[in-house]
């Protein structure tokens, strides 16, 4: 398996992604994560550790717009994480404002890193196989998931209850912080972008996979592509105020 090393931008995130990549030499992934990817700061940061680690891939974000794509790429990243305010337990749009519509962001964000040979991880928004699908779609080469891979035997969380009415713990904290630091709170000048949900206890996470990598087999067969590489270039967007059929209501996952 691959190994990947998350790192901040603070004062000592430097030294100690230096420690680490010298006492793991196996690690060749580098992940500079911040929620805000629009600051001179991180740029210089991501500067820094391309000419620290020039044979490292660099995975830089959190941006939305085709302009920042570029410059990250063009400072040292090789792949840029997509995504303000999509994820499902995210709250930065509600608290600040600010963000930026996840497919649309993905199609924009995916032109820029392509025409640079860079590439892009659609980071949130997803919340069944077909909206990873329109992520490949749109242009994502990878796509990162959260809640839907929330509630697993293999998730992070406290399992709380047993049998059908289990549910588990699921935290995300927007400011990068610790579960302790959520249940303090933040400093005052802040404001906390995530809070603590309940999810269905959904066992194995094999079952889910499974469901995901059926949709997406799918969708290359009635789009006609053949591989998943082709997914975007088979694919057109039509927008649309309902998705499914609710008579039912929503379809429950078996």
């Amino acid at each position: 398996p691959s190994r990947l090393k998350f790192s901040g931008t603070g004062p000592s995130d430097f030294e100690q992604l230096e420690q680490i990549l010298e006492t793991v030499p196996q690690v060749r992934y580098i992940c500079l994560d911040v929620a805000n990817g629009y600051s001179e700061h991180f740029v210089q940061f991501l500067k820094d550790v391309r000419k620290r680690f020039p044979d490292h891939t660099i995975i830089a974000g959190n941006v939305v717009t085709g302009e920042m794509v570029e410059e990250l790429i063009l400072s040292g990243a090789d792949i840029i994480k997509v995504g303000i305010g999509p994820g499902s337990v995210c709250t930065t749009r509600k608290k600040t404002g600010v963000g930026y519509p996840q497919l649309s962001a993905v199609m924009e964000c995916a032109d820029a890193a392509h025409g640079l040979n860079g590439h892009i991880i659609s980071d949130g928004g997803c919340s069944c196989p077909g909206d990873v699908a329109k992520a490949f779609g749109a242009g994502a080469d990878f796509v990162m998931l959260g809640g839907m891979l929330a509630g697993h035997t293999e998730s992070g969380g406290e399992l709380i209850g047993e049998g059908r009415q289990a549910v588990q713990a699921l935290l995300r904290h927007e400011l990068r912080g610790s579960h302790e630091e959520v249940r303090r709170g933040v400093a005052e000048y802040r404001a906390s972008e995530g809070k603590v949900v309940q999810v269905p206890f959904k066992g194995d996470v094999e079952h889910t996979l499974r469901d995901i990598m059926g949709g997406i087999r799918s969708t290359c067969t009635y789009v006609g592509a053949a591989k998943l590489k082709e997914l975007s270039r088979r694919t057109t967007f039509i927008r649309v105020t309902q998705q499914a059929n609710p008579i039912f209501g929503e379809a429950s996952q078996p």
